[in-house]
């Protein structure tokens, strides 16, 4: 380790450590998005429709993305996981999701790795009664190089506004359930 001492009396400390340069593994996410709800169905009914993948994937679809599950399930275990396709900014991206942990009713994660980019989706349920139901997800990005950085620091810029349209999503969809849930009752 080398000290210096430039003109304005500052120190600075160089090294030839390649591994001092390197960033810890355990890293806090770079950016979180995080909203709860309460929704006016059973918690069973509710973690059906939460792992309801058909569905997902068609509005999928009908956004242009090209989604594929890849193991031949159709019902939702850990392990399950998809590839996926899609435009965003203007450059063709892939992303691979995973369901790391399932726990029925109430607890799922889903892990994904898309263009140098990690996240983590979590997905509470808790029974506030017996047909009230407490939903919570939260969405970590966390970079895994320079270019992701970049691109998840000019989401920085723009977080209070996609923060407003994930609540937003996540409402619309406990709307939608709760919708259902009386149509069918």
């Amino acid at each position: 380790m080398r000290t210096f001492y430039w003109k304005t009396g500052w120190r600075t400390d160089w090294t030839n450590d390649k591994s001092a340069r390197r960033l810890p593994s355990n890293r806090k996410p770079d950016m979180k998005f995080s909203t709860r709800e309460d929704i006016e169905a059973p918690i069973d009914y509710v973690f059906s429709r939460v792992t309801d993948f058909q569905g997902i994937e068609r509005q999928a679809l009908r956004r242009g993305a090209d989604i594929q599950r890849l193991d031949g399930s159709t019902t939702p275990v850990q392990g399950s996981a998809w590839q996926i396709a899609f435009k965003f900014r203007g450059k063709d991206r892939k992303m691979k999701a995973t369901i790391a942990q399932l726990d029925e009713p109430t607890y799922m994660r889903i892990e994904t790795v898309a263009s140098g980019i990690t996240g983590e989706s979590v997905i509470e349920l808790v029974a506030l009664s017996r047909n009230r139901t407490r939903i919570s997800v939260s969405l970590n990005l966390t970079p895994q190089g320079l270019s992701a950085r970049l691109l998840l620091q000019s989401l920085k810029l723009a977080k209070n506004n996609l923060s407003r349209k994930f609540k937003m999503r996540i409402t619309d969809f406990a709307e939608d359930v709760e919708d259902t849930f009386r149509k069918n009752a």
